[in-house]
C-alpha cells in the first residue's frame, strides 16, 4: 500500500454511504510509551527506515546479528525497543516423556508425569516443558477434520472477525511464498520457531528454517488503523537470511499487488504501521495492574490474553467463543454463559474495569431476558450461580452501583430461577439420593442429544455454584435493591439449608473402598466417571457421567465444602485418571494413545489447589497450562489440548486462565472470611532468583492492594500498601523461602512477627488503621 494511499479520505469520499453501507468511525492512535533516547541501545544495529508520523522523525534499527534481536524506534521525543522471544513449534522435544511410555501415562488411574515433576517439591518449568512435545509440532491435515490448519489469528478491537495465520505465514488473502516460492504450503515449514513482537503484542514473528543455511523472518500483524466492519487488514514483513546475512526483504499489505491501483508498501509504510500497532495495543491495556516476574513470559502472557480476548470479541465486546471456524464463532454460542465468567472474572482481577464493565452490560442487554433466563441454547446450573457471585466482586472492585441497578430485576430473577429449582428438589422424596439437590444440566452441550433429560440430574456442581451465587449476592443486594432487601435474607436460608444438604449428601457418597477415596459426579452413583465412560463407548450409548471434569472443578471452585473433602475431590480427580501433567483432564475413556488437557474450565480445580495449600500442585498446573494447553511462542490456548503434539481448538475461556491462576499466586481473597492472602504461590526459584516479584494496583473487596517481594542472598525484603480506607481483618503473608533455607525472623513494619504454617513460611498480621508496610525476612 504506498504511503499516499489515506484509508480514511477514501472512506469518507466513498459511494458505500449511499448505498447504506456506514463506514467505521476513524481509529485514534495512542503513542507508544517512550524512554529517553540514550536507554534504547542501538548499538551493532542495522538501520532500516526512515520515516515521520505526526510531525516527528523516528528511525529504525534492527540487531539483525541474532534471530531474537529487537527492533529499536528513534526519535529525537524518545525512543522504545520491540523484543522478541521464540519458542520451537517444531519437534525439538523427542517425545519421551519423561521416560515414561505414553501408553502407560495414558491408561494409568494416576498422573504419572504430574507424580514424576512433583517428587522434588516445586516443579521445574523446564523439565515440564519437556515432558510432552509442543502443541502443534504433529498434526495432519487430516487430524483436523472439518478445520483449516490455522495455527494464531490476528485482528484489531474494532473490527467484527479475525484473521487466520497459517503455518508458512500466509492469511486468506496475502501469501509470503509470492516472493520466496520455498515458503509454499505448511508441509515445508516443519522447523520454525514461532513468538509475539514486543513480548506480548498480538504480532507474529516466526522464523522458518528451510536448510542449514537459510531460514526466513516473518513478520505479520494487523492494521489498527482499519475502519472495516468486519475485515482485517495485514501488514507482513518477510526476509530471508543466507548464512546468517539478510539477503532480501519483502512488505506485503493484505493482498497481491495490483498495479498501478495497488502497489507495493514501502519500508516507511511497514514500520510507521509498526510504531501506531505498539501504541494502538500499549493503549488497549493500559489499566491492566502492573506485574513484575523474574520468569517475564508469564508476566507477558497476561497482557496478550487480553489483547487476544478483544481481538476475539467483535468491536472488543460481543462475545465469541473462538474464531475462524464456523464451529466455536458462529452466533449459536454467544450466549454462552463461560464466555461471560471467565472475561468478567479475568478482567476484574487485573483491573481491567472498562472491559469489565462493557462485556456485563453487553451481556444482561442481549443475552440475559427479564425472567433471568438466558439466549442460549444450553443454559448451566452452575454457571447461573457462578454469575452471581462474580456480580457481587464487580461491585466490591468497581463501586458501580448503578450498572447493578439496572439490571436488578434480571439479576433477581436469576436467583429467584435457582430458588424455584431449590423448591423442586425439597419435592423428592427423602429417600431420594438428589433430595435437597439441584436437578438441571451441568453442560451447555446436553441439549444437542436426542435426549437431553439423561444429564437432567443434581450434579454437585449445580448446587455448589448456587450457594456460592446467593451468598455473595446477598452481601450486596440490599445496596443494589434497598426495595427489596430482604430478599437478601431468603437467599441466604437457603445457601445455608442447600449446603448442609450437599455436604450431608457428599460425605455419604465417598467411596472409601476405593484407593484413593473417590467421589462420584453426583449421588447414588456405582461406577467411577472412567467405567461408566467405557461403559458407554462399549455399548455405543451415552452415560450421565458425561463431562465429569467441568461437576468437579465447579464442585471445587464454589468453596462450600469442608477442607476434609476438599482433599478427597482433589485426591479422587488426581488418583482415578483425572489430570493430565497436573492440569485437570478432559475426561474420557482409558486408552493407549491420549490424556487430553482441559483448558477453558480447569481454573476453578486449581484454585481449590490454592485455598488447600497445595502450592507445588498448583505450580504444576500453572506451569502445564502454560507449555501443554497454549501453542509454543504463540500462547494460542486450547479448549481441550492433548500431550503428543495435536492442534488443540481454541476458545477465549481458555486464554483467560493464565491471568487468573498468576494473580491467584500473588494476591488471593478467602471466598467468607476476612482475609486476604499475599504470596500464597509465589515459586520457590522466584525468590532465589533475587528478581522482583510485584503487582500494582490488584483489586480486591478492600480496595487496591500493591504487594513486592523480592530475595537478597540471606534475606527477602518486601512492601505491601493499601490504596483505601478498608482492610482486611487478616493477611496471611507467604514467604516461600529457596529450597534448602528456612525463615528465622521477619519483621513487619520494624516489629517481630510470628511465623506459622505447615512449612512454618507464613505470617498473620491486623492492617487496621495502617496503609502501608515493610516486610524484612531473615533466612537461616
Amino acid at each position: 500500500m504506498p504511503s499516499s494511499f489515506n484509508r480514511r479520505s477514501f472512506l469518507k469520499g466513498s459511494t458505500l454511504a449511499g448505498v447504506g453501507v456506514a463506514a467505521a468511525a476513524p481509529v485514534a492512535i495512542a503513542a507508544p510509551k517512550l524512554l529517553p533516547v540514550d536507554q534504547v541501545s542501538t548499538q551493532g544495529q542495522s538501520r532500516l527506515s526512515t520515516f515521520t508520523s505526526d510531525g516527528t522523525q523516528w528511525t529504525v534499527y534492527e540487531d539483525q546479528s541474532r534471530r531474537d534481536g529487537p527492533i529499536s524506534f528513534v526519535s529525537t521525543k524518545g525512543a522504545f525497543a520491540l523484543d522478541k522471544r521464540l519458542a520451537a513449534c517444531f519437534d525439538d522435544i523427542k517425545p519421551s516423556y519423561l521416560g515414561l511410555a505414553l501408553k502407560d501415562i495414558c491408561l494409568a488411574d494416576a498422573d504419572l508425569l504430574a507424580d514424576k515433576l512433583l517428587e522434588n517439591g516445586d516443579p521445574d518449568p523446564e523439565q515440564v516443558r519437556r515432558a510432552a512435545p509442543p502443541l502443534g509440532w504433529n498434526y495432519t491435515r487430516e487430524s483436523l477434520w472439518w478445520r483449516m490448519p490455522w495455527t494464531n489469528f490476528v485482528g484489531t478491537r474494532q473490527q467484527g472477525d479475525t484473521m487466520p495465520i497459517f503455518p508458512n505465514g500466509r492469511t486468506r488473502g496475502y501469501r509470503p511464498e509470492h516472493d520466496f516460492p520455498e515458503l509454499e504450503g505448511d508441509d515445508g515449514v516443519k522447523t520454525r520457531w514461532e513468538g509475539l513482537l514486543g513480548g506480548w503484542l498480538p504480532a507474529i514473528h516466526k522464523i522458518i528454517q528451510v536448510s542449514d543455511t537459510r531460514y526466513y523472518d516473518l513478520l505479520v500483524f494487523a492494521d489498527v488503523t482499519a475502519p472495516d466492519e468486519l475485515l482485517v487488514q495485514t501488514w507482513h514483513r518477510t526476509v530471508q537470511y543466507d548464512n546468517g546475512k539478510a539477503v532480501k526483504t519483502s512488505f506485503g499489505y493484505s493482498y497481491a499487488p495490483f498495479p498501478p491501483r495497488r502497489t507495493v508498501p514501502s519500508a516507511e509504510d511497514f514500520y510507521a504501521a509498526l510504531l501506531a500497532f505498539a501504541g494502538y495495543w500499549q493503549n488497549e491495556v493500559k489499566d491492566q495492574a502492573a506485574v513484575t516476574l523474574p520468569d517475564k513470559a508469564l508476566a507477558d502472557m497476561v497482557s496478550h490474553a487480553f489483547a487476544k480476548e478483544l481481538i476475539t470479541r467483535p468491536r472488543g465486546v460481543y462475545p465469541k467463543y473462538g474464531v475462524v471456524d464456523r464451529d466455536y464463532f458462529g452466533p449459536e454460542y454467544d450466549g454462552f454463559q463461560d464466555i461471560l465468567t471467565s472475561s468478567l472474572y479475568a478482567n476484574l482481577e487485573w483491573g481491567r474495569f472498562d472491559q469489565a464493565k462493557a462485556v456485563l452490560e453487553n451481556y444482561f442487554d442481549q443475552f440475559v431476558y427479564d425472567d433471568g433466563m438466558i439466549n442460549m441454547r444450553g443454559p448451566e446450573v452452575a454457571q447461573f450461580g457462578l454469575t452471581l457471585s462474580l456480580l457481587a466482586r464487580y461491585l466490591h472492585y468497581t463501586g458501580d452501583l448503578a450498572t447493578l441497578k439496572k439490571y436488578a430485576g434480571k439479576i433477581s430473577n436469576t436467583a429467584v430461577l435457582l430458588a424455584e429449582m431449590h423448591d423442586l428438589s425439597l419435592k423428592k422424596p427423602v429417600t431420594d439420593a438428589g433430595f435437597g439437590l439441584i436437578d438441571g444440566w451441568s453442560e451447555s452441550d446436553a441439549c444437542l442429544h436426542p435426549d437431553p433429560s439423561l444429564w437432567w440430574k443434581p450434579y454437585w456442581n449445580n448446587s455448589s455454584f448456587t450457594i456460592r451465587g446467593w451468598r455473595d449476592l446477598a452481601r450486596v443486594w440490599p445496596l443494589i435493591s434497598p426495595d427489596q432487601a430482604g430478599q437478601a435474607a431468603g437467599w441466604n436460608r437457603r445457601a445455608d439449608q442447600l449446603q448442609a444438604q450437599l455436604v450431608k449428601s457428599v460425605r455419604a457418597n465417598v467411596r472409601h473402598d476405593l484407593k484413593p477415596a473417590y467421589l462420584g459426579v453426583l449421588p447414588g452413583l456405582k461406577q467411577t466417571h472412567r467405567e461408566a465412560l467405557a461403559e458407554a463407548r462399549a455399548k455405543k450409548q451415552r452415560t450421565e457421567q458425561g463431562w465429569a471434569h467441568r461437576v468437579y472443578a465447579e464442585l471445587l471452585h464454589a468453596d462450600v465444602l469442608p477442607d476434609d473433602l476438599a482433599d478427597i475431590v482433589i485426591d479422587a480427580v488426581r488418583g482415578h485418571g483425572g489430570t493430565s501433567i497436573g492440569v485437570l483432564a478432559n475426561f474420557s475413556p482409558a486408552n493407549e494413545t491420549n490424556r487430553d488437557q482441559l483448558g477453558f474450565i480447569s481454573y476453578g480445580y486449581a484454585q481449590q489447589l490454592l485455598r488447600s495449600d497445595r502450592i507445588e500442585e498448583y505450580l504444576l498446573f500453572l506451569h502445564s497450562h502454560r507449555y501443554h494447553s497454549h501453542t509454543p511462542g504463540t500462547w494460542v490456548a486450547g479448549e481441550v489440548s492433548d500431550i503428543d503434539g495435536g492442534l488443540p481448538l481454541y476458545c477465549v475461556p481458555a486464554q483467560l486462565t493464565i491471568p487468573k491462576l498468576v494473580r491467584w499466586a500473588l494476591v488471593f481473597e478467602a471466598s467468607d472470611a476476612d482475609t486476604l492472602y499475599l504470596g500464597r504461590a509465589i515459586a520457590r526459584d522466584w525468590i532465589a532468583s533475587g528478581e522482583p516479584v510485584a503487582i500494582t494496583g490488584a483489586p480486591t473487596r478492600w480496595g487496591a492492594v500493591d504487594f513486592s517481594v523480592q530475595g537478597q542472598g540471606a534475606s527477602i525484603r518486601g512492601q505491601v500498601a493499601f490504596a483505601g480506607q478498608s482492610r482486611p481483618k487478616e493477611v496471611h503473608l507467604r514467604l516461600r523461602v529457596p529450597k534448602g533455607k528456612t525463615l528465622r525472623r521477619v519483621l513487619i513494619n520494624g516489629k517481630s512477627a510470628r511465623i506459622v504454617g505447615r512449612q512454618k513460611d507464613t505470617v498473620v498480621f491486623s492492617p487496621a488503621g495502617v496503609a502501608a508496610f515493610t516486610i524484612e525476612a531473615v533466612l537461616a
